[in-house]
């Protein structure tokens, strides 16, 4: 893998099952990602993604794209249009730098309403050296 080289994508559907379960599991108990009447309450349509859910599925899918021996050293995204039931996410990358063994990659989340996450993740693939990250 080398600067420039782009990930394949990956689509997520967005359920509302995916939602309070990532909501759960992070213990974010905000009852925007788990209460739909709460939600449209306070503003919104129906619950939304939390950070740490959107996180997680970043981190996942630079893992799935560069192997099993990654290891993500920083993750470092923004929050953009929420993700809702019933939406499909679709994760890009591009690789931007590697450097002895560490790559970082630019990932983009869009969704129906643009974009949903941006941000940069810096990975190192132990064994790799020079100027690729061998997968």
């Amino acid at each position: 893998m080398r600067a420039g080289d782009e990930l394949p994508p990956l689509e997520i559907p967005i359920t509302r099952t995916l939602i309070v379960a990532g909501a759960v599991a992070s213990r974010d108990y905000q009852d925007v990602h788990h209460d739909a009447e709460l939600a449209r309450q306070k503003g919104s349509p129906d619950v939304f993604m939390n950070i740490l859910t959107t996180n997680g599925l970043v981190g996942r899918y630079i893992t799935d794209c560069l192997g099993e021996r990654a290891v993500l050293r920083k993750v470092a995204i923004r929050l953009g249009a929420p993700n809702y039931p019933g939406d499909l996410m679709v994760l890009r990358g591009t690789v931007t730098s590697v450097e002895n063994g560490a790559a970082e990659v630019r990932v983009i989340g869009t969704n129906g309403l643009g974009n949903h996450v941006t941000g940069t993740v810096s990975v190192t693939v132990p064994g790799a050296a020079g100027g690729e990250v061998a997968i």
